[in-house]
């Protein structure tokens, strides 16, 4: 198992803290044939701490995020978590496999948060005018509307971007490369 721990916005990860998140993180590796990769994030923010863990075997990936005043509590919140989604997914990959299916051949990377079997059918399409917009009227136009995100010909590059409200309520821009 190798294990990249990453410090940003300011925190510093003890000794005592990379030996626990190393400790803990190997007991995932039960669950893996292969060579698995674990990303891990500590960062601070204004009074929290915030922890990110990825694994990553064989094309799949595992994802948990945790946020609160102490990183030992991030570690307690997020392992399980992780866990419980390798759990959950080596279960269905059992599950298919006794069915024969081969559909997992076909996905680089398997999502775990509660996907449903079948992905359900496009029931509405809509087409509009793509109208040259600041990023700032964008975002006025998501508050304005009511959605998460709003499509838009960003005024002063010329492609088309995205921008989107985020769980912390700032946004995020997506600049498409085509």
């Amino acid at each position: 198992m190798k294990i990249d721990i990453i410090e940003r916005g300011g925190f510093t990860v003890s000794q005592r803290l990379e030996r626990i998140l190393n400790e803990k993180l190997s007991k995932l590796e039960k669950y893996f044939d292969e060579q698995v990769n674990v990303k891990v994030v500590c960062s601070k923010l204004a009074k929290q701490e915030k922890l990110e863990i990825t694994v990553t075997s064989k094309g799949l990936l595992y994802r948990s995020e945790v946020a609160s005043d102490n990183m030992y509590n991030n570690i307690d919140i997020a392992l399980p978590k992780l866990e419980k989604q390798i759990v959950r997914n080596n279960e269905k990959r059992k599950e298919k496999k006794g069915r024969g299916s081969k559909q997992e051949n076909f996905l680089p990377f398997e999502f775990i948060e509660d996907r449903p079997e079948e992905l359900p059918s496009i029931y509405k399409q809509k087409t509009f005018d793509l109208e040259p917009l600041l990023v700032d009227d964008a975002r006025f136009a998501i508050e304005r509307l009511g959605h998460d995100f709003y499509v838009f010909l960003n005024a002063e590059t010329g492609k088309i971007n995205i921008l989107y409200k985020r769980k912390d309520g700032k946004f995020g821009l997506i600049d498409l490369v085509y």
